[in-house]
Protein backbone atom coordinates (compact mmCIF):
# COMPACT_ATOMS: atom_id res chain seq x y z
CA UNK A 1 0.00 0.00 0.00
CA UNK A 2 2.90 2.40 0.50
CA UNK A 3 4.57 2.10 -2.84
CA UNK A 4 1.05 2.26 -4.59
CA UNK A 5 -0.09 5.53 -2.47
CA UNK A 6 3.59 6.80 -3.96
CA UNK A 7 3.09 6.11 -7.15
CA UNK A 8 -0.44 7.88 -6.94
CA UNK A 9 0.67 10.96 -5.42
CA UNK A 10 3.51 11.79 -7.72
CA UNK A 11 0.90 11.38 -10.65
CA UNK A 12 -1.22 13.65 -8.24
CA UNK A 13 0.74 15.81 -6.95
CA UNK A 14 1.98 16.82 -10.86
CA UNK A 15 -1.80 17.55 -11.56
CA UNK A 16 -1.80 19.88 -8.52
CA UNK A 17 0.98 21.52 -9.69
CA UNK A 18 -0.03 22.07 -12.90
CA UNK A 19 -3.33 23.17 -11.78
CA UNK A 20 -1.99 25.56 -9.50
CA UNK A 21 0.26 27.57 -11.61
CA UNK A 22 -3.25 28.05 -14.05
CA UNK A 23 -5.02 29.38 -10.85
CA UNK A 24 -2.43 31.39 -9.35
CA UNK A 25 -2.11 33.16 -13.29
CA UNK A 26 -6.19 33.41 -13.34
CA UNK A 27 -6.47 34.51 -9.79
CA UNK A 28 -4.50 37.39 -10.92
CA UNK A 29 -5.81 37.99 -14.38
CA UNK A 30 -9.15 38.55 -12.72
CA UNK A 31 -7.76 41.10 -10.14
CA UNK A 32 -6.27 43.46 -12.60
CA UNK A 33 -8.80 42.89 -15.06
CA UNK A 34 -11.41 44.17 -12.04
CA UNK A 35 -9.42 47.03 -11.07
CA UNK A 36 -8.62 48.34 -15.15
CA UNK A 37 -12.31 47.70 -15.72
CA UNK A 38 -13.31 50.46 -14.07
CA UNK A 39 -17.32 50.75 -13.08
CA UNK A 40 -17.19 46.86 -14.30
CA UNK A 41 -18.15 44.23 -11.49
CA UNK A 42 -19.26 41.11 -10.92
CA UNK A 43 -21.55 39.76 -8.47
CA UNK A 44 -19.13 36.80 -7.57
CA UNK A 45 -16.65 39.62 -6.15
CA UNK A 46 -19.18 41.63 -3.98
CA UNK A 47 -19.53 40.67 -0.54
CA UNK A 48 -23.59 40.19 0.38
CA UNK A 49 -24.75 41.47 2.81
CA UNK A 50 -27.86 39.00 3.53
CA UNK A 51 -26.91 36.37 6.19
CA UNK A 52 -29.48 33.40 5.04
CA UNK A 53 -27.97 30.27 3.95
CA UNK A 54 -24.12 29.16 3.68
CA UNK A 55 -22.99 26.19 2.06
CA UNK A 56 -19.88 24.25 3.58
CA UNK A 57 -18.27 22.16 1.39
CA UNK A 58 -15.96 19.46 3.27
CA UNK A 59 -13.17 16.99 1.01
CA UNK A 60 -12.79 13.84 2.80
CA UNK A 61 -11.46 10.57 1.36
CA UNK A 62 -13.06 7.58 0.38
CA UNK A 63 -10.75 5.07 2.24
CA UNK A 64 -9.06 5.10 5.64
CA UNK A 65 -5.64 4.37 6.79
CA UNK A 66 -4.14 7.67 5.74
CA UNK A 67 -3.22 8.79 9.42
CA UNK A 68 -4.61 11.61 10.82
CA UNK A 69 -5.62 13.20 7.20
CA UNK A 70 -9.49 12.50 7.77
CA UNK A 71 -9.56 13.46 11.04
CA UNK A 72 -7.75 16.70 10.91
CA UNK A 73 -9.89 18.15 7.66
CA UNK A 74 -13.21 17.06 9.99
CA UNK A 75 -12.01 19.01 12.97
CA UNK A 76 -11.80 22.14 10.86
CA UNK A 77 -14.95 21.62 8.84
CA UNK A 78 -16.60 21.27 12.45
CA UNK A 79 -14.80 24.59 13.70
CA UNK A 80 -16.11 26.83 9.93
CA UNK A 81 -19.69 24.99 10.10
CA UNK A 82 -19.87 26.31 13.97
CA UNK A 83 -18.71 29.89 13.10
CA UNK A 84 -21.28 29.60 9.86
CA UNK A 85 -24.15 28.79 12.02
CA UNK A 86 -23.36 32.12 14.50
CA UNK A 87 -23.47 34.22 11.55
CA UNK A 88 -26.31 32.45 8.84
CA UNK A 89 -29.38 31.40 9.79
CA UNK A 90 -28.78 27.93 7.86
CA UNK A 91 -26.07 26.09 6.97
CA UNK A 92 -25.83 23.19 4.16
CA UNK A 93 -23.65 20.57 4.03
CA UNK A 94 -21.73 19.04 1.06
CA UNK A 95 -19.71 16.19 2.15
CA UNK A 96 -17.48 14.55 -0.56
CA UNK A 97 -16.08 11.26 0.74
CA UNK A 98 -17.41 8.29 2.57
CA UNK A 99 -15.37 8.90 5.62
CA UNK A 100 -16.66 12.72 6.15
CA UNK A 101 -20.18 11.42 5.24
CA UNK A 102 -19.81 8.36 8.02
CA UNK A 103 -17.96 10.86 10.91
CA UNK A 104 -20.66 13.61 10.34
CA UNK A 105 -24.29 11.65 10.05
CA UNK A 106 -22.64 9.61 13.41
CA UNK A 107 -22.89 13.07 14.97
CA UNK A 108 -26.03 13.27 13.58
CA UNK A 109 -25.19 15.98 11.22
CA UNK A 110 -27.66 17.09 8.95
CA UNK A 111 -26.14 16.32 5.35
CA UNK A 112 -27.38 18.25 2.24
CA UNK A 113 -25.28 16.32 -0.72
CA UNK A 114 -22.40 13.71 -0.29
CA UNK A 115 -20.61 12.14 -3.23
CA UNK A 116 -18.43 9.12 -3.12
CA UNK A 117 -17.07 9.45 -6.91
CA UNK A 118 -13.51 10.93 -6.26
CA UNK A 119 -10.58 9.31 -5.83
CA UNK A 120 -6.73 10.41 -6.38
CA UNK A 121 -7.74 11.22 -9.49
CA UNK A 122 -10.75 13.76 -9.52
CA UNK A 123 -11.61 14.78 -12.92
CA UNK A 124 -12.32 18.17 -14.02
CA UNK A 125 -15.95 17.12 -15.24
CA UNK A 126 -17.31 15.78 -12.20
CA UNK A 127 -15.47 18.92 -10.39
CA UNK A 128 -17.30 21.32 -13.06
CA UNK A 129 -20.96 19.60 -11.86
CA UNK A 130 -20.58 20.48 -8.65
CA UNK A 131 -19.50 24.14 -9.20
CA UNK A 132 -21.86 24.56 -11.57
CA UNK A 133 -24.72 23.93 -9.10
CA UNK A 134 -22.98 26.13 -6.62
CA UNK A 135 -22.49 28.76 -8.98
CA UNK A 136 -25.60 28.91 -10.04
CA UNK A 137 -27.47 28.33 -6.55
CA UNK A 138 -25.17 31.26 -5.63
CA UNK A 139 -25.78 33.85 -8.60
CA UNK A 140 -29.96 33.23 -8.17
CA UNK A 141 -29.36 33.87 -4.38
CA UNK A 142 -30.18 30.66 -2.46
CA UNK A 143 -27.12 30.84 -1.28
CA UNK A 144 -25.46 34.00 0.03
CA UNK A 145 -21.52 32.02 0.74
CA UNK A 146 -19.85 29.22 0.01
CA UNK A 147 -16.82 28.12 2.21
CA UNK A 148 -14.71 24.84 1.73
CA UNK A 149 -12.60 22.80 4.04
CA UNK A 150 -10.00 20.64 2.94
CA UNK A 151 -6.59 19.49 3.35
CA UNK A 152 -4.09 22.13 1.62
CA UNK A 153 -1.22 21.09 -0.56
CA UNK A 154 2.22 23.35 -0.11
CA UNK A 155 4.86 20.97 -0.61
CA UNK A 156 5.76 17.22 0.04
CA UNK A 157 6.50 17.66 3.23
CA UNK A 158 3.81 20.43 4.38
CA UNK A 159 -0.30 20.08 4.00
CA UNK A 160 -2.52 21.71 6.42
CA UNK A 161 -6.49 21.51 6.84
CA UNK A 162 -7.40 24.39 6.18
CA UNK A 163 -11.40 26.29 6.06
CA UNK A 164 -11.47 29.30 3.16
CA UNK A 165 -14.31 30.92 1.59
CA UNK A 166 -14.49 30.21 -2.07
CA UNK A 167 -17.60 32.47 -2.63
CA UNK A 168 -18.17 35.58 -2.88
CA UNK A 169 -14.24 35.37 -4.30
CA UNK A 170 -13.51 39.02 -2.35
CA UNK A 171 -9.93 37.78 -2.72
CA UNK A 172 -9.73 38.50 -6.23
CA UNK A 173 -11.39 41.49 -6.33
CA UNK A 174 -8.53 42.47 -3.76
CA UNK A 175 -5.49 41.38 -5.47
CA UNK A 176 -6.74 43.97 -8.34
CA UNK A 177 -6.07 46.57 -6.04
CA UNK A 178 -2.55 45.29 -4.91
CA UNK A 179 0.42 45.39 -7.21
CA UNK A 180 2.84 42.29 -6.99
CA UNK A 181 6.61 42.44 -7.07
CA UNK A 182 5.91 41.54 -11.50
CA UNK A 183 3.60 44.94 -12.05
CA UNK A 184 0.54 42.69 -11.70
CA UNK A 185 -2.10 45.70 -11.41
CA UNK A 186 0.04 48.13 -13.57
CA UNK A 187 -1.79 46.40 -16.66
CA UNK A 188 -3.30 48.62 -19.75
CA UNK A 189 -6.16 46.54 -20.96
CA UNK A 190 -8.38 46.66 -23.84
CA UNK A 191 -11.78 45.30 -23.58
CA UNK A 192 -13.98 44.29 -26.34
CA UNK A 193 -16.89 44.41 -26.73
CA UNK A 194 -16.60 46.02 -22.83
CA UNK A 195 -15.37 45.28 -19.52
CA UNK A 196 -18.90 43.66 -18.06
CA UNK A 197 -18.83 41.14 -20.96
CA UNK A 198 -15.10 39.92 -20.20
CA UNK A 199 -15.48 39.64 -16.39
CA UNK A 200 -18.97 37.67 -16.75
CA UNK A 201 -16.97 35.02 -18.60
CA UNK A 202 -13.65 35.14 -16.49
CA UNK A 203 -14.56 35.32 -13.35
CA UNK A 204 -17.23 32.02 -13.46
CA UNK A 205 -14.03 30.43 -14.83
CA UNK A 206 -12.01 31.18 -12.28
CA UNK A 207 -14.44 30.02 -9.20
CA UNK A 208 -13.96 26.49 -11.52
CA UNK A 209 -10.51 26.12 -11.73
CA UNK A 210 -10.38 27.48 -8.18
CA UNK A 211 -12.71 24.81 -6.45
CA UNK A 212 -10.65 21.84 -9.18
CA UNK A 213 -7.41 22.64 -7.61
CA UNK A 214 -8.65 21.93 -3.78
CA UNK A 215 -10.13 18.77 -5.15
CA UNK A 216 -6.39 18.24 -6.29
CA UNK A 217 -4.87 19.67 -3.41
CA UNK A 218 -7.18 16.89 -1.10
CA UNK A 219 -6.04 13.84 -3.70
CA UNK A 220 -2.09 14.80 -2.88
CA UNK A 221 -2.71 15.46 0.93
CA UNK A 222 -4.74 12.07 0.76
CA UNK A 223 -1.99 9.97 -0.46
CA UNK A 224 0.92 11.57 0.80
CA UNK A 225 -0.54 10.77 3.98
CA UNK A 226 -1.32 7.65 3.48
CA UNK A 227 2.37 7.24 2.09
CA UNK A 228 3.70 8.11 5.27
CA UNK A 229 0.90 6.06 7.48
CA UNK A 230 1.61 2.95 5.54
CA UNK A 231 5.77 3.63 5.74
CA UNK A 232 5.36 4.16 9.55
CA UNK A 233 2.87 0.55 9.33
CA UNK A 234 5.76 -1.37 7.64
CA UNK A 235 8.22 -0.09 10.12
CA UNK A 236 6.07 -1.24 12.56
CA UNK A 237 5.94 -4.61 11.29
CA UNK A 238 9.24 -5.26 10.86
CA UNK A 239 10.23 -4.40 14.37
CA UNK A 240 7.00 -6.66 15.61
CA UNK A 241 8.25 -9.54 13.01
CA UNK A 242 11.81 -8.75 15.19
CA UNK A 243 10.51 -9.03 18.76
CA UNK A 244 8.99 -11.89 18.35
CA UNK A 245 11.20 -13.74 16.20
CA UNK A 246 13.38 -13.05 19.08
CA UNK A 247 10.70 -14.40 21.25
CA UNK A 248 10.18 -17.33 19.20
CA UNK A 249 13.87 -18.04 19.46
CA UNK A 250 14.52 -17.96 23.17
CA UNK A 251 11.79 -19.97 23.78
CA UNK A 252 12.89 -22.52 21.18
CA UNK A 253 16.69 -22.35 23.17
CA UNK A 254 15.05 -22.73 26.86
CA UNK A 255 12.51 -25.96 25.21
CA UNK A 256 16.21 -27.60 23.43
CA UNK A 257 18.34 -26.87 26.48
CA UNK A 258 15.82 -28.30 28.78
CA UNK A 259 15.23 -31.80 26.54
CA UNK A 260 19.30 -31.46 26.94
CA UNK A 261 19.22 -31.60 30.29
CA UNK A 262 16.26 -34.64 31.10
CA UNK A 263 18.41 -36.41 28.50
CA UNK A 264 21.61 -35.69 30.81
CA UNK A 265 19.93 -36.60 33.82
CA UNK A 266 18.17 -40.00 32.67
CA UNK A 267 21.47 -41.27 31.53
CA UNK A 268 23.27 -40.61 34.64
CA UNK A 269 20.35 -42.18 36.50
CA UNK A 270 21.33 -45.07 34.56
CA UNK A 271 24.84 -45.25 35.29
Amino acid sequence: MELVATAQFRRAMERAIAAGAYSERIVRLVGDLARAGGDASHPLLDKRESSKKAVLLILTANRGMCGGYNGGVLRTAVARFEELTRTFEEVELYVVGKRGFSYLTYRDYKIARSFFEFEDKPAFEEVDAIATELLERYQTGEIDRLDVAYSKFYSISKQRPTAETLLPLTELAAQGDDADAEGAGSLQFEFLPSPQSVLEEIVPNAFRAETFKRFLDAAVGEQIARMVAMKAATENADEMISSLTTTYNRARQAQITNEILEVVGGANALS
